[in-house]
């Protein structure tokens, strides 16, 4: 039997058809949930006055504006202009003085040894190229420092929301889920050789909707990937959607009062760097 090699991925079509999805909508209304994450991931690193901090994939700016709260001294990157314009008026209205600079989490545009803390929050998770971008996080950070991550974790309410996503808009065949930065076994396949110490455990986020209705209201208006699924479909495929993904928001509601509070478990790591 002749077998044949699987052709290479081509991760800047990838990466390219990527920042058209996160560019749709508005992730803002979506970043807003990620406060919780942003200050825990901060207390975690433990970040201090003056430290050099980077924001990979900020977004509108979460973690970058929390690390700034401390007086560290703060760079964001992201690949959507809009994003990175939003996060910019939100330094400038609390008053602090941070670099939000448009660039690709796997082509970071810093010297090695950059950063004495490198965070993200459900953004580097994505990139097409895990190894690279994995990569490039370590080499901008010094040794002995820190990468802190918020990651969807495999199971719960991310676990879940992603796999409806991977239903009506496959991911390209070749490429590592999202969910692999999490677990400590992922994070030691992208680190173990390099890292000092890997610390990974669960922790709860709540989201708070009028109705689980209202919350796919706003990520059917507002989050690119769900609105990139329900472009490729008819009437009645952009329904069976939506009751998908309320049926998710449904599962994990917590509230009994008409109102919902859905529970979200994410992976909150810290890796520390050899000296």
């Amino acid at each position: 039997m002749i077998s044949v090699a699987n052709p290479p991925i081509d991760y800047q079509s990838i990466t390219n058809n990527q920042r058209q999805t996160w560019s749709q909508g508005d992730f803002h209304e979506i970043a807003r949930l990620n406060i919780v994450m942003a200050e825990a991931i901060c207390d975690v690193g433990d970040l201090r006055a003056g430290e050099r901090v980077l924001d990979v994939a900020c977004g509108s700016g979460p973690a970058a504006l929390v690390a700034a709260r401390r007086y560290c001294e703060v760079t964001g990157i992201d690949f959507v202009p809009t994003l990175l314009e939003r996060a910019r008026m939100r330094a400038s209205a609390e008053g602090f003085d941070v670099d939000f600079l448009e660039a690709d989490a796997q082509d970071l545009p810093f010297e090695g040894d950059s950063f004495d803390a490198v965070l993200s929050v459900y953004g580097v998770q994505f990139a097409p190229d895990q190894q690279r971008a994995a990569r490039e996080l370590v080499r901008v950070t010094r040794p002995g420092g820190r990468i802190i991550l918020a990651s969807p974790a495999p199971h719960g309410w991310s676990g879940d929301f992603f796999a409806v996503h991977a239903r009506y808009n496959p991911p390209p065949p070749g490429l590592d889920s999202p969910l692999r930065w999490g677990p400590e076994d992922g994070l030691a396949h992208l680190f173990g050789p390099v890292a000092a110490e890997i610390v990974s455990e669960p922790r709860p986020a709540f989201q708070y909707w009028h109705s689980t209705d209202h919350a796919v209201d706003v990520f059917s208006g507002s989050f690119g990937p769900t609105i990139r699924a329900a472009e490729d479909l008819d009437d009645d495929g952009r329904r069976t959607l939506r009751r998908d993904l309320e049926q998710v928001f449904q599962r994990y509601n917590r509230a009994t009062d008409g109102t919902a509070v859905v529970e979200n478990t994410y992976l909150l790591s810290a890796i520390t760097l050899e000296q």
